[in-house]
């Protein structure tokens, strides 16, 4: 669906109908809005309604003035459409509640902690752990970001979703199988994050519980056969990208050790610009064969919607207050002792509150309620850490301004065969990043593109009682960003594109190859912004488009001949409209249709969903496969 384009490029004359039809004004009113939105293009410098109000932006509802067709009286379910679904709760050999709390007033607050240990009336091994975060919420509130974290290792990096005036809840069941070494341990601190600010205005209270599910040896759902191939194959998957088959046909890491903060203010670091480089000092276990770094990573503040920010030199030469600035290309960068080791694109989440709230209404955007996370190899560099000593490892923001939440953890497979490992570093070549970028623009109108390439190399070989092993780690990266402001700033378009292909291939001492892995990761996004003053004081008009995609494609083959496929695409088309007072959503209306396709060698799975002014209007799955093919 592409909707509500009509309004951004059509004359006046059918404007005004058009207007009339979704806004529910009078003539006389739309002719007014016209009026002032011409005046306002005769003068250059007028940021208030332009370059100000045309930006992506974070909102709320007001229930106390918001204008809905949704008047149902129960409380209402968000979902995130994901792969399918993980095991239904019925069937976990056991289930512990291991949290509850009500967040408030927990600005500037330490997070809410609990000890942990495995339950005794059931106990390990366990084929899968699920971890599974229910929420519940009523009044007026802003979405918050929230993250939870066991013994300071981060487990899952969630958001709210904004409430209706009937209240809504919702659920996030994670597979956390790949966090098993903590979850064997006892006396553990389990922390959850969750900043909220409760007034007069914002009276919302997110009541949150956190359970652990455990399954053993049993079949995990009771379903058709395509059904439980697909249950079965996801067991080890996140559920928003297929980047958890990282570590495919492998147990979980014998050590995992955070490289985070100290929880002072949840474990996340808060990166406040490009030189904000945070480092945690660890020392690796000698007998260590195989190292993964998993990033967890989210944007905030003036950083929130970073794919859409114009140059500074445009903010500067326009006289514009905003702080959103330094331009559209932001990289999470890894370092170990200030040797840049590893980055990563994120995919551009949007949370319940941004561009449009009533688009995210009970459908919430792609990766919202679970944030993906992203694996580096760090397996070629263990022949600079295994050699006893402190190694300092650091996460920072290319470009970035204030602020983000990073933090990472570290998963360490060891030799239970030897006391010392050897290993040695053989090859890294990792040139800057190639960037061509344009820019062009006259007082509020304004082009702006970024174009970036890059291909580097890792190699190091690790000499363990299995045999050694040479591991080489090769990744092309792409990168386009275009910003186009028209129509004296009162109009914007964002397209943005993230290319990632990364192959990691394993040989023998005597070359041959032992296993071969790529995955290729694909995120489009195209945002539409056209904005006209309000008919109201200090209101106005925001028409939105936005089209985004999370593409994945991960292939694995191994010397035994077997071979797995896995391939995700999760789109969404949204539109629609808002009337605004500050940040106050009044009025409005939005579309959703989102189509998920997974495949694997066992079959197929496909779910199509629209929502529209907080309903869904269709929900159908299939399992019947289409042709389909994911850029790489």
């Amino acid at each position: 669906m592409k909707a509500a384009q009509i309004i951004i490029l059509i004359p006046s004359s059918q404007r005004i109908t058009m207007i009339e039809k979704i806004y529910e004004v009078s003539f006389l009113n739309v002719k007014e809005l016209l009026q002032r939105a011409t005046l306002q293009k005769q003068n250059a410098y007028a940021p208030e309604a332009s370059s100000v109000n045309n930006h992506p932006d974070h909102y709320y509802k007001s229930l106390t003035k918001f204008q809905s067709s949704n008047t149902t009286a129960n409380a209402t379910e968000y979902i995130e459409i994901t792969k399918p679904p993980p095991p239904n709760p019925i069937n976990p050999n056991c289930t512990v509640l291991v949290l509850q709390n009500d967040f408030n007033n927990t600005y500037g607050l330490p997070p809410a902690s609990t000890i942990y240990s495995p339950p005794s009336n059931c106990t390990g091994p366990w084929n899968q752990i699920f971890l599974e975060y229910s929420v519940s919420v009523e009044g007026e509130q802003y979405d918050r970001i929230s993250g939870v974290w066991l013994d300071g290792v981060e487990i899952l990096r969630t958001s709210t979703a904004e409430p209706n005036p009937s209240g809504i809840y919702w659920k996030v069941r994670k597979d956390v199988t790949r966090y098993s070494s903590l979850f064997n341990q006892s006396n553990l601190t389990l922390s959850v994050m969750l900043e909220n600010l409760v007034n007069d205005e914002f009276t919302g209270i997110y009541h949150v519980n956190v359970s652990l599910l455990y399954y053993r040896d049993q079949d995990l759902n009771p379903v058709e056969p395509i059904a439980l191939k697909l249950n079965r194959k996801i067991g080890g998957l996140s559920e928003t990208s297929v980047k958890g088959m990282y570590n495919a046909n492998e147990t979980s890491a014998d050590l995992i050790i955070p490289v985070s903060d100290d929880g002072g203010e949840g474990f996340w670091f808060r990166v406040q610009n490009e030189s904000d480089v945070h480092t945690k000092t660890i020392q690796i276990p000698q007998n260590t064969k195989k190292a993964v770094l998993e990033v967890y990573v989210s944007y905030h503040g003036n950083d929130e919607f970073w794919y859409s920010n114009p140059p500074n030199e445009y903010i500067e030469s326009n006289h514009l207050t905003t702080q959103r600035g330094n331009g559209a290309f932001r990289q999470v960068f890894v370092t170990v002792d200030g040797v840049t080791v590893g980055s990563v694109t994120p995919f551009p989440v949007i949370f319940t509150g941004g561009i449009n709230p009533l688009f995210w209404e009970p459908v919430v955007a792609i990766g919202a309620l679970n944030l993906p996370t992203y694996d580096i190899d760090l397996t070629p560099f263990l022949g600079l850490l295994l050699d006893g000593k402190n190694h300092f490892f650091g996460l920072g923001v290319t470009d970035s301004i204030s602020f983000w939440l990073v933090d990472a953890n570290l998963h360490l497979w060891l030799d239970h065969g030897s006391d010392v490992v050897q290993a040695k570093s053989v090859l890294s070549l990792t040139p800057p990043i190639q960037f061509k970028i344009k820019s062009k623009s006259k007082g509020l109108n304004g082009k702006f593109s970024i174009k970036g390439e890059r291909e580097f190399e890792y190699s190091g070989w690790v000499n363990s009682s299995a045999g050694n092993f040479t591991t080489t780690i090769q990744e092309k990266f792409k990168f386009k960003n275009k910003i186009k402001f028209d129509n004296y700033g009162q109009e914007k378009e964002v397209e943005q594109k993230i290319k990632v292909k990364t192959k990691i291939t394993t040989v023998n001492e005597i070359g041959q190859e032992i296993s071969k892995s790529s995955i290729s990761r694909n995120y489009p996004l195209e945002i539409k912004i056209s904005t006209l003053p309000g008919a109201e004081k200090d209101t106005f008009l925001s028409i939105t488009n936005v089209t985004h995609s999370l593409e994945e494609t991960y292939t694995r083959s191994l010397s035994s001949n077997e071979e797995i496929e896995i391939s995700v695409e999760n789109s969404q088309d949204s539109g629609g409209w808002m009337l605004i007072k500050d940040h106050a959503v009044l009025s409005g209306t939005g579309t959703t249709s989102q189509v998920l396709s997974y495949q694997d060698q066992n079959g197929c799975y496909i779910r199509n969903v629209t929502a529209a002014n907080g309903k869904i209007l269709q929900d159908n799955t299939t399992l019947t496969c289409v042709v389909s093919s994911v850029s790489a």
